[in-house]
């Protein structure tokens, strides 16, 4: 499977009041691997920034001048978002703001929706944690992603924190401690700590059992039950 997790920096909160996209970053990922091809443009929105957003991301209207219009970028980011699952924090808020770029462009480029996937890791995170903090920030908390170098908001720098985050929510490239002082944690607690497994990293091998393996574990599964008059889970399951 190719997801990209993607995010945006914008001139302010309301595409319909007239903002405009000014950066976008996104992070491939296969297979639950990140393979180091990502996409990161700066996009002049041919309008000054609200000062809240500034506060927000730094990116100044001096800074993005000489930068391309997104009519001269959206070519190359369709390129590389087609066909793939987006993974986005928020995604209404970012789908938003492309499907209105799309529609200004009046070249019938059609919707995000129409061209990718789209999986909410802020719906993802309600569900999951429901009653708690699920902000970028509070996920990196809580699956002890490190974000320490991000003191400001950036388009590519957040697709990749999210993309790790990601991968920790759903079960992905995480290393496990148990007790010791080596941890990380407190009291025996579990940590998890995020690794990057590089994109030439070998694929796993799967070793299947053997019709020798199977008939010895059904034996192995047979005594035990014997010896303790009811079937073992294994046998439930397997029914």
């Amino acid at each position: 499977m190719r997801q990209i997790v993607l995010d945006t920096e914008t001139t302010g909160l309301d595409p319909l009041g007239g903002h405009r996209i000014i950066e976008i970053g996104c992070v491939e990922v296969e297979n639950r691997r990140l393979t180091g091809n990502n996409l990161h443009l700066y996009i002049n929105p041919e309008r000054d920034i609200d000062e809240g957003a500034l506060e927000v991301h730094g990116i100044t209207r001096e800074f993005l001048s000489d930068k391309p219009v997104f009519e001269h970028i959206v070519d190359e980011l369709i390129g590389f978002i087609d066909g793939a699952e987006l993974v986005i924090h928020n995604a209404p808020f970012d789908v938003g703001f492309l499907n209105h770029e799309f529609k200004l462009l009046k070249r019938g480029l059609g919707t995000v929706e129409q061209r990718c996937g789209i999986l909410d890791t802020l719906r993802m995170a309600r569900e999951m944690h429901p009653g708690q903090k699920n902000s970028l920030d509070a996920l990196c908390r809580r699956y002890h992603v490190e974000n320490g170098h991000r003191e400001l908001h950036g388009a590519l720098l957040d697709a990749e924190i999210l993309a790790d985050v990601y991968l920790a929510m759903t079960g992905g490239q995480t290393r496990l401690s148990l007790g010791g002082a080596d941890t990380g944690g407190q009291h025996g607690q579990v940590a998890e700590t995020i690794r990057r497994l590089s994109a030439d990293r070998p694929a796993i091998a799967v070793i299947r059992a053997s019709e020798d393996d199977l008939q010895r574990h059904r034996h192995k599964l047979e005594t035990m039950a014997g010896n303790n008059d009811q079937l073992t889970l294994w046998q439930q399951l397997e029914g």
